[in-house]
């Protein structure tokens, strides 16, 4: 997967460009700095910033720069793709994480934001984890 970022420093809110095409159909990863911390795993507490675009139309759906988001990872909390696409991570690190809509918000989508059958791009910077 080519390129789809501004390269920026882990905690600034990133700036995210959606390429011309169809989005991929599994989940893809991808570490754009790779961290040196704690590794997230199930039933730890990460703490996160997010930034969340969706492919179809590049708009800003989402972000937590202004409130870090914690949750527990492998409980079910967050969609699957998120919980899949933080897993492995360590503190320090960002990491783009594209969601199919099946592990995603499927057929329902979410709100006015998110479609139906949506893809999702998320930037995820990995900033504790807890227990």
């Amino acid at each position: 997967m080519r390129k789809r970022y501004t390269a920026c420093p882990q905690g600034a809110k990133p700036v995210v460009a959606i390429p011309n095409g169809a989005p991929p159909a599994t989940l893809v990863t991808r570490d754009v700095i790779v961290g040196t911390g704690a590794v997230a795993d199930a039933g730890t507490l990460p703490r996160v910033h997010y930034f969340l675009k969706t492919w179809s139309n590049g708009k800003e759906v989402d972000a937590s720069y202004a409130d870090p988001f914690r949750f527990e990872l492998g409980s079910g909390s967050v969609i699957a793709g998120f919980d899949q696409g933080v897993t492995g991570m360590r503190v320090g690190g960002r990491r783009e994480i594209v969601i199919p809509p099946e592990l995603g918000y499927g057929e329902q989508g979410a709100g006015a934001s998110i479609q139906p059958n949506e893809t999702l791009v998320f930037v995820v910077d990995l900033i504790e984890v807890g227990s």
